[in-house]
């Protein structure tokens, strides 16, 4: 068994580590959104489905030499295509289609690579079982998971940290070319004893003088609805959690990773997966999720939403893996459970930005999870059949008022590739509007005549901003990655010039019909749409007074916009006594020694102005924040607005600065 299980080990654990990685070195492409990762889920399922038909299909109508052969010729045709490293023509260059470009993207730099390495676990078993005539080990499948759990473990702790993209894609292209040989060298072994007389039909290979039963299609429809609610739970868990903290791969391999776990679980020995343990947690689990829904709590949510994962695909692999076929009908119940995969993929990714006005997945696929486990507890004790149909009314009852709290006074909704954006009214103690993108506060006004145009939410007079744009003399050109509400143009003057840099289509939409500030400045406005940096690099030297870095990806700035590289485009674009300031709010990364790391590199100065709203006084709705201004004006931060607020953003001798090809979450996390 040795070499199959090297050859299968080595397959998974390239298959999930290429994962993160491609999916990292893409992510600045298209504005750091949450659901580039969903998109990138849903092309590793339907690359995983195509592996699988593909094993299928050989096994069936190819005899055992020319399964071999055809595997071989594909592995060194896919040998072309390295090293795996994204071509930069595939950049969107406006608001092009995002979806479509990125599994494009991906089918030609990683597709070929991909669906072979996805062959690996399916086909090697029927060549072992088809060698030695033996009973195929469902342990190989467990330990092809193990493999793939160890890669996603170890690339946030072992291989970001220490190796950038292009070095940690060079170092997956070598282990391919490996691969290769491995796989090679096992198929070759698999029929050295046959000669090239002694293939035969796939009856006769298949030992089948007794033909295998045929499966009930009741047990086809479940291997469906098992692995794609397993699918459907790990994407709505990772939307939910990525969209409130940040898009980064620290953050998408967890869940993938618990997912992982349970196909290790189940399928490595029967009897770890207990339907008396697992069937109770799943319906504890999904109460909790339910209840929690909404809660930005992630200290609570977070480790809550992991254990609702864990229980759910626990479930849904453990039953799966007590329906396990006739080792004759082996690649038909992987390519059953691969095509479950794709399609719940499929539903979270692309059918809910298409469906659902609002972020109501989660919702969905907790109510589903209570269904079909009352489906697998239909035929036990009717005690079990109660308990069950009264779980199914609590999470009914749960989603319909978190739904209900959900669009409570919300005025617009719309949803598209980059998130949800609502607006709503709120009335204590004032009549105010707020804009929301996810969960996330991007801005509000007042409502009240004569009070449109004062300053809220994150621009209060006494943030950064407020401070900086009040010790500016005269008109002004300032520039702003991510529009939001538009908050931040309280501050302009007659004959400013503002340019907003913004990639969501309907914020600017909504911003224009929802709030006044663009149609009661006097300063001159000019929208570009699509990402901000990446524009920035097609644009001559604009010459701003200032630069806000405004863009928020979930609570965080994304991580492309904090690199060397970014700064140095920055800098392109503001005078040379102008100022770059960067937005640091955020509850769970510290960005400001990443922004300080930054500052040094380029010779600049900084002031960080931690503005603490008072919630009880006139300031209700105005917003605490941290922002640094970035500049080499010394003058500009001794002006005394600033220097009485401000001092220099704390510095770390141990972090390195970040790059387009370097950045890591981990080391900047609070505690």
């Amino acid at each position: 068994m040795l070499p199959y299980a090297l050859t299968i080990f080595l397959s998974a654990f390239l298959l999930f580590l290429v994962q993160p990685l491609i999916a990292k070195q893409i992510l600045p492409w298209f504005g750091g959104a949450a659901s580039v990762w969903t998109t990138c889920l849903l092309f590793f399922q339907s690359a995983l489905l195509a592996g699988y038909a593909y094993a299928d299909a050989s096994v069936r109508w190819l005899r055992p030499r020319q399964q071999v052969y055809v595997h071989a010729a594909l592995m060194l045709l896919s040998l072309a295509l390295l090293p795996i490293l994204a071509n930069s023509s595939w950049k969107p260059s406006g608001n092009e289609e995002p979806i479509l470009r990125i599994l494009g993207l991906l089918t030609v730099t990683i597709g070929l690579p991909y669906l072979l390495l996805s062959t690996t676990t399916p086909l090697l078993q029927a060549w072992y079982w088809r060698r030695f005539n033996a009973s195929v080990p469902y342990r190989l499948f467990a330990l092809s998971n193990f493999a793939s759990l160890l890669a996603l473990l170890g690339y946030p702790v072992l291989i970001e940290p220490y190796f950038g993209v292009t070095a940690s894609a060079n170092l997956w292209s070598l282990m391919y070319g490996l691969f290769v040989v491995v796989c090679g060298l096992t198929g070759f072994y698999s029929i050295r004893n046959m000669p090239a007389d002694a293939d035969v039909s796939r009856k006769q290979a298949n030992d089948s003088d007794a033909p295998a039963a045929k499966t009930p299609t009741s047990h086809l429809l479940l291997w469906l609805l098992l692995s794609g609610m397993g699918s459907c739970v790990l994407l709505a868990v990772s939307n939910h959690i990525t969209q409130n903290i940040a898009s980064v791969p620290f953050l998408w391999v967890l869940p993938l990773a618990l997912y992982l776990l349970t196909f290790i679980i189940c399928f490595d020995q029967p009897r770890w997966y207990v339907r008396g343990l697992f069937m109770p947690l799943l319906a504890v689990s999904v109460l909790g999720m339910a209840w929690m829904i909404d809660s930005l709590e992630l200290a609570y949510a977070a480790p809550l939403f992991a254990l609702g994962l864990f229980a759910a695909c626990m479930f849904c692999h453990g039953e799966l893996a007590r329906l396990k076929p006739d080792p004759r009908q082996l690649t038909l119940y992987y390519l059953m459970i691969s095509v479950g995969g794709a399609l719940g993929a499929l539903l979270v990714a692309i059918g809910a930005p298409l469906l659902l006005k609002g972020y109501y997945e989660m919702h969905a696929v907790l109510l589903a999870l209570t269904v079909l486990l009352l489906v697998r507890v239909w035929g036990l004790h009717w005690v079990f059949r109660i308990a069950t149909l009264g779980l199914v009314v609590a999470v009914s009852w749960l989603d319909v008022e978190a739904i209900r709290s959900y669009t409570q006074d919300v005025r617009e909704m719309d949803r598209n590739f980059y998130g949800v954006v609502r607006t709503r009214d709120k009335t204590d103690p004032s009549l105010f509007r707020v804009m929301y993108h996810g969960a996330i506060n991007h801005g509000g006004q007042h409502l009240e005549p004569g009070k449109t145009m004062e300053p809220t939410s994150y621009f209060g007079r006494t943030s950064a901003y407020g401070r900086l744009l009040a010790s500016l003399d005269g008109p002004r050109k300032v520039g702003v990655i991510g529009l939001g509400a538009g908050a931040l143009i309280t501050h302009s003057r007659e004959g400013d010039q503002w340019v907003f840099y913004e990639i969501d289509p309907s914020v600017v939409d909504i911003a224009a019909r929802e709030f006044s500030f663009q149609r009661e400045t006097k300063a001159r406005i000019e929208h570009v749409l699509g990402d901000g940096r990446l524009a920035l690099e097609r644009e001559a030297p604009r010459g701003y007074d200032m630069l806000a870095i405004d863009a928020f990806s979930g609570d965080s700035i994304p991580m492309h916009l904090i690199t060397r590289e970014a700064m140095a485009t920055y800098i392109k674009h503001i005078k040379p006594d102008g100022a770059i300031v960067f937005q640091a709010t955020n509850r769970f990364v510290n960005l400001m020694p990443v922004i300080r790391r930054l500052a040094d590199e380029f010779g600049m100065q900084t002031a960080w102005v931690s503005d603490w709203a008072d919630r009880e006084g006139e300031d209700y709705y105005t917003s605490s924040t941290d922002q640094v201004i970035v500049t080499r004006n010394l003058a500009l931060l001794e002006r005394p607005l600033i220097k009485q607020a401000s001092e220099p953003a704390p510095a770390r001798a141990d972090l390195p600065i970040f790059t387009d090809d370097f950045y890591n979450l981990l080391r900047i996390l609070k505690r």
